[in-house]
């Protein structure tokens, strides 16, 4: 009696091990299948891009310009991208800091693939290498700065989430290029000796989510207690009851915590860019 319900234990065993596999090979499939046809059939950079610039490669790169009306020179930002590549809420959002008066540049990370597909924004997360990504800002960041009607020495860098990370990764490469580095809800540093080619000259603004399941509040807070050590000028918020990408081009201008998060990066941008006019 033991024996068969030994073996019939295994039976069952067996049979929820192949289930399980083949629970785990639709989902690879339906995965697969979404990725391939949102490649095919979906948007590309191009749908949302008004520029074309050429990197030190000699490579073709695509951006989106967004000016202000008089001439200048402005103080600029460079707007990168979340995980979906350059979208149209990228667009969005740069016409709006480009009313408050800066020049506004949005370079595309991904070489012309962007989706609103969640498989595909992980396939693209996880198969663009890091190292092209930030050649393809570092380029973003040179075309800015030489634009005539910008002023090259009240440059900021700002992203979100993907971008975010990006945003303080460029402030750590190329801080001699950058007048303040403004970070939302993206990945941080939190090693002393890593952070320190941030100096005096280039405060910090980070937008943070307390509810946030990817950048925890602990890890924001050494963020913190690190910059503090090394007497760089910061302002981190935790914004309460929120998570992860809390702020999109529909509320980032509406009453919440996605417009507070919005006003203080324009007061922070207003205080360390437009005060030096």
């Amino acid at each position: 009696m033991n024996q068969n319900k030994a073996s019939n234990l295994l039976i069952w065993l067996k049979r929820i091990g192949f289930g399980l596999l083949a629970l785990l090979l639709l989902v690879i499939v339906i995965f697969a299948g979404v990725i391939i046809y949102d490649a095919l059939l979906g948007n590309d950079t191009a749908d949302f891009a008004n520029v074309e610039y050429i990197n030190a490669k000699g490579q073709n790169l695509y951006g989106y310009l967004a000016t202000p009306e008089e001439p200048g020179p402005h103080p600029a930002v460079l707007l990168i991208h979340e995980w979906w590549g350059l979208n149209e809420g990228m667009t969005v959002l740069a016409d709006a800091l480009a009313e408050e008066g800066y020049v506004v540049f949005a370079p595309d990370g991904y070489r012309g693939n962007v989706t609103d597909m969640f498989p595909r924004a992980l396939w693209l997360r996880l198969t663009t290498p890091t190292e092209q990504v930030e050649a393809d800002i570092d380029s973003g960041l040179a075309y800015l700065r030489s634009l005539e009607n910008v002023d090259a020495n009240r440059v900021a860098s700002m992203g979100f989430c993907f971008g975010g990370g990006h945003s303080l990764q460029l402030g750590l490469r190329q801080s001699e290029n950058l007048a303040l580095t403004i970070i939302y809800y993206g990945a941080v540093v939190t090693e002393p000796d890593l952070l320190r080619p941030l100096t005096e000259a280039q405060p910090v603004l980070g937008i943070f989510a307390e509810e946030d399941n990817t950048i925890f509040t602990e890890d924001v807070l050494e963020f913190e207690a690190a910059l503090n050590s090394l007497d760089i000028e910061n302002e981190i918020t935790i914004y309460p009851g929120v998570g992860h990408a809390f702020l999109n081009e529909n509320n980032y201008d509406q009453p919440g915590p996605a417009g507070d998060a919005w006003t203080q990066t324009l007061l922070f941008l207003d205080e360390n860019l437009m005060g030096d006019e």
